[in-house]
């Protein structure tokens, strides 16, 4: 992809193609989920290592789960301005920024000689990531419809999926092979490269000549402000007027508390609960994220199918943010579940759904935000979302170190999911524009 070096040149290329519409957009939905799957190899990158670091540190179940804790707390506190520097520098220049700044916290871990340094590089990656997401949304806000935007939503989200599931094997394998700096070091590279790349590419739709007319026509269907046009985001204090904000904030908690236990403490469940072994760990670990991948692309495929049927946004999202939720809540059973293959099928159905109900999540920026707030948005639910991130894995590392097993976390966990269910289903009254629907009328 190349921009055009003239409006005129560019006018020429678009009148001079079919009526058929060019699907440069998927490519874009596609970047971003690279940029996503590194994203999630670089955050779960310390969580499959963390076993075999504790052999140089020393670090005590407490430590760890301060370790994991970390960055969701920077990236969490990052999360709204992140969304505002967004909206207003554009996704172009932040998406590449984020990556290179978190790439650089991930190659320095390599190097870390203690707890405290350790600390201070999970919570400068927590700074760099937070601008993934918002991003991610900013761009199919940008460049999709809302008949595709959940697929559009799905393909993105499913680079984090696949992110978290190639992760454990192949860390797992370099660890064996290398030791746990290289992973570090290795991830390094590979987001220095995907953001010369971001930045070299990408364009807005309007200023790319493969983009045709009829795939401009595509991108603006119902969209009352053409995409290229700049809107002036919605103040935080406005946002937070709105009932819907709130519940896509509570509810949105509520998911990645649970999730957050595969991101986290997953790989030590498998070593120190179920006695896996490293090659075991690299194997079977990935189960759970692979299931995440399909449970990403069916929440897409389902959000996008039913519109089309004919049903109301509000119906749409609200039946699978509920459904998504109700079934993210069997992690509960894994805690009684007699034999590990009963625990990581169990595992991989909450996962899934889990991805399932993300995919809905973060199709409602766009949904209920003008294309200038979207990113805003997007990072003001993800602040909440992540609060929830942040205290999971301490409150899971706490109940762990006093009950000497995961049972009780996992039941809790599962009980979380239930009540973002509730949320989901009670104070998400309609998916509809914020203007129309203040908290305080």
């Amino acid at each position: 992809m190349s921009s055009t070096a003239a409006a005129p040149e560019h006018q020429t290329v678009h009148t001079s193609v079919s009526a058929r519409a060019s699907r440069v957009r998927w490519f874009i939905a596609i970047a971003c989920a690279v940029g996503l799957a590194i994203n999630y190899i670089d955050r779960s990158a310390i969580s499959v290592a963390l076993p075999f670091m504790t052999e140089d540190f020393a670090l005590s179940p407490a430590q760890q789960g301060l370790i994991l804790s970390a960055f969701s707390w920077s990236y969490a506190l990052m999360q709204i301005p992140a969304g505002r520097l967004i909206d207003r520098f554009g996704e172009r220049l932040m998406f590449g920024a984020s990556v290179l700044v978190w790439s650089l916290f991930t190659g320095l871990t390599a190097v870390a000689s203690s707890f405290g340094v350790l600390m201070g590089l999970r919570l400068g990656l927590g700074v760099g990531e937070a601008g993934a997401y918002p991003s991610s949304a900013k761009t199919v806000s940008r460049w999709f419809p809302p008949r595709e935007r959940a697929r559009a939503t799905s393909v993105y989200d499913s680079g984090a999926r696949i992110g978290s599931a190639i992760a454990t094997p192949v860390i797992a394998t370099i660890i064996a092979v290398w030791g746990w700096r290289a992973v570090f070091v290795i991830a390094f590279v590979f987001g220095v490269l995907w953001t010369a790349g971001w930045w070299a590419l990408y364009r807005h739709p309007e200023a790319l000549r493969r983009v045709n007319d009829a795939e401009l026509a595509v991108i603006n269907e119902d969209r009352a402000v053409p995409t290229g046009a700049k809107e002036k985001p919605m103040a935080l204090r406005q946002l937070l007027r709105y009932r819907t904000v709130w519940a896509m904030m509570l509810g949105f908690f509520c998911v990645n508390f649970m999730v957050t236990f595969f991101l986290t403490w997953f790989p030590s469940y498998l070593v120190n609960e179920r006695g896996f072994d490293l090659l075991k760990l690299g194997i079977f670990g990935s189960i759970p994220p692979i299931a995440a991948i399909v449970g990403s692309w069916i929440g897409g495929l389902t959000g996008d199918y039913l519109l089309a049927r004919g049903w109301s946004v509000t119906r749409v999202r609200k039946t699978c943010l509920v459904t998504g939720m109700l079934l993210c809540a069997v992690i509960s059973l894994a805690a009684v579940a007699p034999e590990a293959w009963q625990a990581l099928a169990l595992m991989s159905v909450s996962y899934a759904a889990a991805a399932f109900t993300i995919v809905t999540i973060w199709c409602l920026p766009s949904d209920v935000a003008p294309t200038g707030t979207v990113a805003s948005l997007g990072g003001t639910q993800n602040f909440f979302s992540n609060i929830g991130s942040a205290l999971s894995p301490i409150v899971i590392g706490a109940l762990y170190g006093a009950t000497g097993s995961f049972q009780a976390p996992l039941v809790l966990a599962g009980g979380v999911a239930v009540a973002g269910a509730l949320i989901f289903g009670l104070m998400l009254r309609r998916v509809e524009p914020l203007v129309k629907t203040p908290v305080t009328a």
